[in-house]
């Protein structure tokens, strides 16, 4: 199965917090997995945002960063995905930047995997909602 993360599972990847089991099962299982390279920038700042929530040390955040790259992922181009990603928006009222896994899960023919509940809740009641997977939904189809 193709798999689309965003930033929500790549932080569990490099930061210690719930369902980060989960994340680890899924880059330890040989998934095919994917994203846009609109994943790393939002990490970056989700990782600052620990940072100066004191969630995690200033130090951390940049190591954990660095370590990004080594995660089996595939990376896409966002600019390929760009105008289906602000299309999807118009049409769910939902910000662009989820838009962009979900529209490159369309391209692949794969699903986006998200801890972002509100993503899935944004979807849910549209042609979109087989499209997105929370991590816990992902448990179930293993």
């Amino acid at each position: 199965m193709r798999l689309v993360v965003d930033a929500s599972v790549a932080v569990k990847w490099l930061v210690a917090e719930e369902n980060t089991d989960i994340a680890d099962h899924l880059a330890a299982h040989e998934q095919e997995l994917h994203a846009p390279r609109l994943m790393a920038s939002e990490t970056a700042n989700a990782l600052w945002r620990k940072a100066l929530m004191g969630q995690i040390e200033r130090t951390e955040a940049s190591t954990a960063m660095r370590l990004l790259t080594d995660m089996p992922v595939n990376w896409n181009d966002d600019e390929a995905v760009g105008a289906d990603a602000v299309r999807l928006a118009l049409a769910l009222d939902h910000p662009v930047y989820d838009c962009v896994y979900l529209a490159l899960a369309h391209r692949i023919g794969g699903v986006v995997v998200t801890a972002d509940r509100r993503f899935k809740t944004a979807v849910a009641s549209t042609e979109h909602s087989g499209s997105v997977l929370t991590l816990a939904d992902y448990t179930q189809t293993q």
